[in-house]
């Protein structure tokens, strides 16, 4: 079994929000310096290779300018759009 930050429901997170800051047109050095955390701290989340808590994503929502209500919303489609399924959605 795959470990669960691996799993497809994280890499879809990952590519949300690296699309999100894209569209914004920051680097992740950027957001980075907004967050108070090393660059490698932004690149770790969006390659899905380390989990963001909840304050944790709020606070990286915030520096994208984004609602978090908005952005779940977003999460959710495209977790349903892919037939990616977490624990809570078996």
């Amino acid at each position: 079994m795959a470990h669960p930050i691996h799993s497809p429901s994280y890499i879809v997170l990952a590519e949300l929000l690296t699309e999100r800051r894209k569209e914004l047109g920051l680097l992740q050095a950027e957001v980075a310096v907004m967050l108070s955390k090393p660059q490698s701290f932004v690149s770790k989340y969006e390659s899905a290779g380390r989990r963001l808590d909840l304050i944790e994503l709020i606070d990286v929502l915030r520096a994208l300018k984004s609602d978090p209500h908005d952005f779940l919303d977003q999460l959710t489609s495209q977790l349903n759009a892919h037939k990616v399924t977490t624990n809570f959605m078996r």
